[in-house]
C-alpha cells in the first residue's frame, strides 16, 4: 500500500516507502506528520515545512504523509515526539530497526 502521492513522497518519489542501498537515510516509515514533530525535525537541521520549489518540494504541514528516515522517527520517538505511523503502508525494513509494538504505540 501507498503512503502518500500528494505530496509524493518516498526515496523513489513513487509514493512507496520502499529502500535501496543508496538510500542511506532509510526512508521506510510512512509518518503522518504533526506541528511538534515538524518543529522537531526542524531544529535537528532537517526542515520538512519550508517549501522548496526547485526540488519540486511543496513543504509538509500537519496530517501529511510522508516516507521518513527510520532513524529520524527513532530519534523522536526517544524525544517523545515521534509523530504517528501509517502501519500498513510502513516497510517491514523498519522492523530491523526497531520492534512492530513501538510501531504500534504509534498506529493511526
Amino acid at each position: 500500500m501507498g503512503c502518500c502521492s500528494d505530496p509524493m513522497t518516498g526515496f523513489y518519489r513513487d509514493g512507496y516507502c520502499r529502500t535501496s542501498p543508496s538510500d542511506v537515510g532509510t526512508h521506510v516509515v510512512c509518518a503522518i506528520m504533526t506541528r511538534e514533530f515538524l518543529e522537531y525535525t526542524q531544529s535537528k537541521g532537517n526542515d520538512l515545512s519550508t517549501p522548496m520549489p526547485q526540488f519540486n518540494f511543496p513543504g509538509l504541514n500537519p496530517g501529511d504523509k510522508w516516507c521518513l528516515c527510520v532513524t529520524r522517527w527513532l530519534e523522536a520517538e526517544k524525544a517523545g515526539c515521534a509523530p504517528y505511523v501509517d502501519l500498513s503502508a510502513t516497510d517491514q525494513r523498519a522492523l530491523e530497526y526497531t520492534d512492530i509494538n513501538v510501531l504500534k504505540t504509534y498506529a493511526e
